[in-house]
């Protein structure tokens, strides 16, 4: 057994490559091998968002506070709220984060394909956002 005591591991800020704006990454769970889930807690300042990106194996957003955003390729752009639970399927082209005047934090929950859980794409525009 293994227990993580809260705040025994350090806050990363979100990589401008892959984030636009303020986004807090606060690591929850990331089992050794041959585990292969793995969570954070993630908070998007007003704004903020994820850049386009696929999950090998899919992805679960567990929204915990604030109001924000989700969209698929294809698909409208979707209000989420606390209690909200999202689910991408594997391969499946997404981008997610706060709305333009509410911070959001969401519980992210994906697993790693042969070492790997996430295929970043592009930036989402203003435009896409819907700022």
């Amino acid at each position: 057994m293994e227990i993580k005591r809260a705040g025994s591991q350090p806050s990363g800020k979100g990589p401008a490559e892959w984030f636009t704006g303020a986004v807090r990454v606060d690591p929850l769970f990331g089992p050794p091998d041959p585990a292969r889930v793995a969570g954070a807690l993630v908070t998007f300042e007003p704004g903020a968002r994820t850049a386009w990106h696929t999950h090998p194996l899919g992805q679960t957003l567990v929204v915990t506070a604030g109001c924000g955003r989700a969209q698929r390729e294809g698909g409208p752009v979707e209000e989420i709220r606390p209690g909200d639970v999202v689910w991408f399927p594997p391969g499946e082209k997404h981008w997610h984060g706060a709305a333009p005047t509410t911070a959001m934090s969401h519980i992210a929950v994906q697993e790693k394909l042969d070492g790997k859980a996430v295929d970043w794409m592009e930036q989402v525009s203003d435009a896409q956002y819907g700022g």
